[in-house]
């Protein structure tokens, strides 16, 4: 299917250096959305609140960024993606810096909703610019990149936040995070060239009475691209997957150390394990991707795998040792699946419209993470552990049937423009 009206091909040098740019940029947005959950118990404690509560200030951050992110593709196709880009980071700067100056958990909830305005922007602005500005050839590993350090930002939040609260205090911990953002603001300014794009060429509105297009190439309006079955059926995906992954970010390693009786040391380091060796499994999945055609069974075998890593941990008798090895295991099965989940957005995507349907389809991800820490936080304040486990490869599960429906929504949609 047609994507977006691509720029004359660019160098080798000229797309590494945008895949560079981007991916780092992308690597602070997940750095952002994690931050928070490794300090929890500190932020329990200083506040004198519960997990039900502490979800609850993610689950502001995620709404705000599902808003802003359907609403920022539309800017970002009508103008162009460097300054919806430049604002996103600076927000997400001060957002951090004000979690570390918090006084009071209402002030946690605001951050919240300033981090979450910065956040959504990210998604409609890097496939922009890829599907815009990278050469076809490379568009898989551009993918492949994007997810890699994507998952190396959610690997270093814990491995940086941790240790520096442990040492200092918290509040310095989100305080140095928030200068690291400032930081690579600073960075893509001064490379800010590499980042220009024009706002999309308009696309001709069909004559009147002419019946709509029913496959990608639906989009002549603003919004004629909501018509088309296949984005609402990623946007289904997206929000499962969100779902997943935000178990795994936020509960799955300490309702795994009260089942397995696994040393804290190790259970810190889960997460940081997890997010690296998703990282190595893109590496993989960014070759496979160079297919399209087998995108939906990719993402099936990566996430089957993940679901029953997550069975074993909920109702084995896992060592607790072999805990953190289970979760790169999940990690990589799960990593493998990533430029093949990309690439069923990008196959259902019109031409010109590449902002709005990757900020729409992308809000599913914003709206999974939102609900997930209230349904789950609430197992865990409860100690249902094992529920927690096993409501992940649950949702595993029907994230695996929910590929396969983008796949045949899609082609129902071809064969009946046909």
């Amino acid at each position: 299917m047609s994507t977006a009206t691509a720029l004359p091909s660019a160098t080798f040098k000229q797309d590494v250096r945008l895949i560079g740019l981007v991916g780092l940029a992308h690597g602070i947005s997940h750095f952002s959305q994690l931050v928070l959950a490794p300090l929890f118990p500190w932020l329990k404690e200083a506040f004198d609140v519960s997990y039900t509560e502490l979800g609850l200030v993610l689950t502001v951050f995620f709404v705000v960024s599902c808003a802003v992110q359907a609403l920022s593709g539309f800017v970002v196709d009508r103008y162009s993606p460097r300054p919806v880009l430049f604002a996103g980071l600076g927000l997400l700067g001060l957002a951090l810096i004000g979690y570390a100056l918090s006084p009071n958990y209402p002030t946690l909830l605001l951050c919240a909703v300033l981090a979450g305005t910065g956040n959504g922007v990210f998604h409609p602005v890097d496939y922009t610019l890829f599907n815009r500005k990278v050469s076809s050839t490379r568009l898989g590993h551009a993918y492949s990149v994007h997810g890699i350090t994507g998952s190396l930002g959610w690997a270093l939040a814990p491995a940086l936040v941790v240790p520096l609260a442990l040492a200092f205090s918290w509040r310095v911990a989100l305080g140095v995070s928030g200068l690291l953002a400032l930081a690579v603001l600073g960075l893509l300014w001064l490379q800010r060239e590499v980042l220009s794009l024009p706002a999309a060429p308009a696309v001709a509105v069909p004559p009147a009475g002419a019946k709509p297009a029913s496959g990608a190439g639906a989009a002549a309006g603003g919004f004629d691209f909501l018509r088309i079955p296949a984005v609402w059926m990623c946007f289904a995906f997206f929000l499962f997957y969100a779902m997943a992954l935000s178990v795994v970010q936020t509960f799955a390693p300490e309702a795994a150390r009260q089942l397995h009786d696994v040393p804290v040391a190790l259970i810190a380091a889960c997460l940081t394990i997890y997010m690296v060796a998703s990282a190595s499994g893109m590496v993989l999945g960014g070759f496979l991707a160079a297919d399209p055609t087998r995108c939906e069974r990719i993402v099936a075998g990566g996430i089957g795998v993940a679901a029953l890593v997550a069975l074993s941990l909920a109702l084995a008798p896992v060592p607790g040792s072999l805990v953190p090895v289970l979760f790169g295991v999940m990690g990589f099965a799960s990593g493998i699946a990533g430029p093949s989940r990309d690439l069923l957005v990008k196959r259902s995507t019109p031409e010109n419209a590449t902002g709005r349907v990757y900020g729409v389809v992308y809000a599913g991800l914003d709206i999974g993470q939102a609900v997930s820490p209230l349904v789950f936080g609430r197992l865990m304040d409860h100690g249902q552990y094992t529920s927690v486990l096993v409501g992940l490869a649950l949702v595993q599960a029907v994230l695996i049937a929910s590929a396969f429906n983008v796949r045949r929504v899609r082609r129902t949609a071809t064969l009946a423009a046909a």
